[in-house]
């Protein structure tokens, strides 16, 4: 009997034979994934940007699967999936804070090398952060406007648009559970953004001074949260390392770069979750 190789003893019946079988490359289309980084300059750190970037949208792409589903979750009173999902959202939100770090390694005169070769492209234009934010609640109509040439991508918006945010959701959660909720915010406009209201501060205010009775309510709040506190340090992150690499020069989108990202740091997705832990 023929002794087998030490190749043979690593590969212990691994399968090595994939010309009618689907491989790990097949499976997650590897050869248009990878062969997606085309940069423009011949610069070295060009493939960094663009690396950085494209994983972002990949990680957005999932952010937008888990929250679409949570909210469904939550509108079905199915708590528990939409706990775990909301989880995963801000697990997400931790990697892409991570990412910043790597980007960071690119010094002001690395970037400035190939700036101009990116024309007016700018990740202000990233359609899935803004189907992000619509989700969430900040539902800002006329961000829509660098999509007005793709009428597929306006179609996107403007269906997100059309549903009720994950906030939305919660609040008539809060609703049905008993909560008073004035009838003037249950049957809002959802295409605008979500104002403050003293009925909804009052209603989590009840949540969280009475955990035991409201439980479900209670980690609902807590998982928004923490969603938004993520959120809000992916955007801090953003504008320090906007600033450490190009200053305060305009975006390459023609936005105010810093002084924009800044402005973004003040919008609150849940105010009143905010608000009411200083009635407590």
């Amino acid at each position: 009997m023929k002794s087998k190789s030490k190749l043979d003893e690593v590969l212990d019946g691994a399968e090595t034979n994939f010309i009618k079988k689907m491989s790990y490359t097949d499976y997650l289309n590897l050869d248009q994934v990878l062969g997606a980084q085309k940069p423009i300059s011949n610069t070295h750190d060009e493939m960094l940007f663009i690396i950085q970037h494209q994983t972002t949208e990949l990680w957005m792409k999932l952010t937008l699967h888990e929250l679409c589903a949570a909210r469904l979750a939550i509108r079905n009173d199915n708590f528990h999936n939409a706990f775990k999902m909301l989880s995963r959202v801000a697990k997400i939100m931790e990697q892409l804070n991570g990412s910043w770090d790597v980007l960071r390694t690119m010094t002001p005169s690395e970037y400035t090398a190939f700036r101009d070769d990116l024309g007016i492209s700018s990740g202000f234009q990233s359609w899935q952060y803004r189907l992000i934010e619509y989700v969430a609640g900040n539902r800002n109509v006329a961000m829509s406007k660098p999509h007005g040439h793709r009428p597929d991508l306006i179609a996107l918006l403007e269906k997100e648009l059309s549903l009720p945010s994950i906030y939305d959701e919660s609040i008539a959660a809060l609703a049905r559970s008993g909560l008073y909720i004035s009838p003037d915010v249950l049957q809002r406009d959802i295409r605008l953004p979500h104002v403050t209201q003293a009925c909804v501060r009052s209603a989590w205010a009840q949540v969280y001074k009475n955990p035991d009775k409201y439980w479900t309510l209670y980690e609902l709040a807590e998982k928004l949260v923490d969603f938004e506190d993520y959120f809000r340090r992916w955007r801090f992150n953003h504008v320090t390392t906007v600033e450490r690499v190009i200053g305060f020069k305009r975006g390459t989108g023609g936005t105010g770069g810093v002084s924009y990202l800044k402005r973004m740091l003040e919008i609150e997705l849940f105010p009143e979750l905010w608000h009411v832990r200083t009635e407590l």
